[in-house]
C-alpha cells in the first residue's frame, strides 16, 4: 500500500478511539468463551431489506454485517485497515487504481467461489443499483471497471483518484455477496441475501425480525478477530421493538439477552440491574437538520441561518440524551478523520436570530408566528421513527425555534422511506445522520455531483468535496476537508445540532460484544454463558 494512504488512515488514531470513557465491548470477566447458544438483540426499526448493500440504517446494519464478508477491515483503535478477504493490496501513484491479493479457499454460504471474478461482479453491479443503495455508490464514485487476473488477484480502476476507496471496502456497503444474488433485481435482493460471512440469514420477516445462523465451516475471518475460524455463537435473532420500554423490559427479565437505542432515563435503571452499557461515538455526518434548496424555505439562506441559532444544542443533549453523547461542533462527528471544530459558527443566539429574521423581512404576527408577504414562517421538518430519540428531539427543537417565531411543523416517516423521501424531493427539511469513518461522507451527501439530496446549487464546494478526494497526502486533504467543512457550516447547508453515541444494553452473561470503527457491532467473538 502507499505510504501517503498508510497515514491518512493512521492519523485516524486519535479520532477512531476518542470514546470516552465508556468501554467500546462488553467488560464483565469473560473467563474461557463457551461456544453455543442464541443471542437475542432487540433493535427499535427495521429498514425493510436484507441486503447489506441497499442499507444505511444501524439498526439493521448490526444484523446484516454479521452474514457480509469484506476485503479489509478497519482497526477501530488506530483506523488502520486490516486484512480480511485481501491478504494485501496497493495503490498505484495517484490513487486511481487499487491492486488486491484475496485468500484461498474462500467460499460463499451457497458454495460457490470467493474469487476475483465475483468481486468483479458486486462492484460492476453497484453502479446499477437503485436509491438504497447511495452508500456504496459514493465509495465506487468513478469506478471504470475491475480487471481479473487470476483467481485471486485483480484491480479496481477509477477515472480519477479516489483516496476514500480503500476505506469503502471495508464497510458492510461493499461486502460481497454472491453472484447469485448479485444477478437478481434490488427487491429480490432486499428479501435476502448470500453472503460468506459468519453468520447466514435463516429467515427475514419485515418489521418482525431477522434471523442468523451460523455458518459452519467458516475460516476466514478478519485479522482483527481473535480467531478466523467460525463464530461462537449458533443463532442471533434480531426482534424489532419500536417500543423503548418494551425494550428495556425485555432485557431486565431475561427475554432478550442486548438491546440497542438506550434513552436517557433508562442508563441508571438498567446499569443498577447488572446490565453492561457500552457505546463508541459513531463518526460521519451527525445528527441535524438539512434543506431541501429547491423550495421557498429551504433556499431562504436567512431561515436556515436563524434556525441553526434558535437551537440550543447544549439543552437537546443535556435532555434527551445518554451521558455520552455530545452536541455537534461541525459538519463531521468529532471522531471521524479530517474533522475540523466549527463551533464558533453554531453558537445558541435566539436574538441574534430574530435580528437575521427582521433583516430578510419575517416580522412577528399576533400569534409569535413571523411572516412575509402574508406567508407565515412555516418550515416542515421530516424526521423518521428509527430511534426513541428522534421524536424527543425535533419536538425540543419545535419549543426552540417557537420562541424566535417560527413554526416547526413535524412529519414523521419509517425509516425505510428516508431514501425514497429524499430523492424525491418530498421534503422541506430533514433529520437525520450518516455513519462513515472516512471524511467523503461529505461529498456523497452534499457534492452537486453526487446524491444531491438537498438540491444545492453548484459552488466553490463541489470543488473541495472533489479534491479532497483525489488527495493520497493526508495534511493535504485535512486542510482540504476542513475548508468543505467550514463552507457547509457558514452556508447552513446543514445544520448540525447532536453527534450519535451507540449505546447498548447487554446481559452480563453475554461477552465478546464489538464495535467495529463505524460503530456498527460485531458478532463473530460473542458467546454467552451457558446454563
Amino acid at each position: 500500500m502507499s505510504r501517503p494512504l498508510v497515514l491518512w488512515l493512521a492519523a485516524a488514531a486519535v479520532l477512531l478511539g476518542a470514546c470516552g470513557a465508556t468501554p467500546a465491548a462488553s467488560t464483565a470477566d469473560p473467563g474461557t468463551p463457551r461456544p453455543g447458544g442464541t443471542l437475542r438483540f432487540a433493535v427499535s426499526s427495521d429498514q425493510g431489506c436484507a441486503d447489506p448493500q441497499q442499507v444505511g440504517s444501524n439498526d439493521t446494519i448490526f444484523s446484516l454485517r454479521q452474514v457480509v464478508d469484506s476485503l479489509t477491515d478497519q482497526d477501530p483503535a488506530t483506523g488502520e485497515l486490516r486484512p480480511w478477504l485481501a491478504t494485501s493490496w496497493e495503490a498505484n501513484a495517484d490513487a486511481s487504481a487499487y491492486t488486491f491479493t484475496l485468500r484461498e479457499g474462500v467460499t460463499f454460504s451457497d458454495g460457490t467461489p470467493l474469487d476475483a471474478a465475483a468481486v468483479k461482479a458486486n462492484f460492476d453491479a453497484v453502479p446499477d443499483l437503485g436509491p438504497r443503495a447511495s452508500l456504496p455508490k459514493g465509495y465506487l464514485a468513478g469506478y471504470t471497471g475491475t480487471t481479473v487476473e487470476s483467481p485471486t488477484r485483480f484491480t479496481v480502476t477509477f477515472d480519477e483518484p479516489n483516496v476514500q476507496f480503500l476505506q469503502g471496502t471495508s464497510t458492510h456497503s461493499l461486502g460481497i455477496l454472491s453472484p447469485a444474488t448479485v444477478g437478481k433485481s434490488d427487491d429480490e435482493r432486499c428479501a435476502s441475501v448470500i453472503g460468506s460471512g459468519p453468520f447466514l440469514i435463516e429467515s427475514y420477516t419485515r418489521d418482525d425480525s431477522i434471523v442468523l445462523a451460523k455458518r459452519a465451516g467458516y475460516a476466514w475471518g478478519s485479522s482483527l478477530w481473535q480467531s478466523p475460524g467460525e463464530a461462537q455463537l449458533d443463532r442471533v435473532e434480531f426482534r424489532i421493538v419500536p417500543e423503548s420500554g418494551v425494550r428495556v423490559g425485555s432485557l431486565q427479565s431475561g427475554e432478550v439477552d442486548a438491546i440497542g437505542n438506550i434513552a436517557q432515563q433508562d442508563e441508571a435503571v438498567l446499569a443498577a440491574a447488572g446490565v453492561q452499557l457500552i457505546a463508541r461515538a459513531n463518526p460521519g455526518i451527525p445528527f441535524g437538520i438539512s434543506f431541501n434548496q429547491a423550495t421557498p424555505i429551504g433556499g431562504d439562506a436567512a431561515v436556515r441561518e436563524a434556525v441553526s441559532l434558535a437551537i440550543d444544542r447544549a439543552e437537546v443533549v443535556a435532555t434527551v440524551y445518554s451521558s455520552q453523547t455530545t452536541p455537534a461542533t461541525s459538519a463531521l462527528a468529532s471522531t471521524t478523520p479530517g474533522y475540523a471544530d466549527q463551533s464558533a459558527l453554531l453558537r445558541f443566539d435566539p436574538v441574534e436570530a430574530g435580528s437575521v429574521l427582521d433583516a430578510a423581512g419575517w416580522l412577528p404576527g399576533p400569534d409569535g408566528i413571523r411572516a412575509r408577504n402574508g406567508t407565515p414562517l412555516t418550515v416542515v421538518l421530516t424526521w423518521y421513527s428509527n430511534s426513541p430519540a428522534n421524536r424527543a428531539t425535533v419536538e425540543l427543537i419545535q419549543q426552540q425555534v417557537r420562541r424566535v417565531g417560527i413554526d416547526l411543523q413535524l412529519r414523521e416517516k419509517p425509516i425505510s422511506e428516508s431514501t425514497p423521501t429524499q430523492q424525491s424531493g418530498d421534503f422541506v427539511a430533514n433529520w437525520g445522520n450518516l455513519t462513515r469513518a472516512d471524511p467523503d461522507i461529505l461529498r456523497s451527501q452534499y457534492s452537486t455531483a453526487g446524491n444531491n439530496y438537498n438540491r444545492l446549487a453548484p459552488g466553490p464546494l463541489d470543488a473541495l468535496l472533489a479534491e479532497q478526494a483525489a488527495q493520497p497526502d493526508p495534511a493535504d486533504r485535512a486542510a482540504t476537508v476542513a475548508q468543505a467543512q467550514q463552507l457547509l457550516v457558514r452556508g447552513y447547508h446543514t445544520i448540525p445540532v447532536v453527534e450519535l453515541t451507540t449505546v447498548l444494553g447487554v446481559a452480563a452473561d453475554v461477552h465478546g460484544v464489538l464495535f467495529d470503527a463505524s460503530s456498527r457491532i460485531q458478532l463473530h467473538d460473542a458467546w454467552k454463558v451457558q446454563p
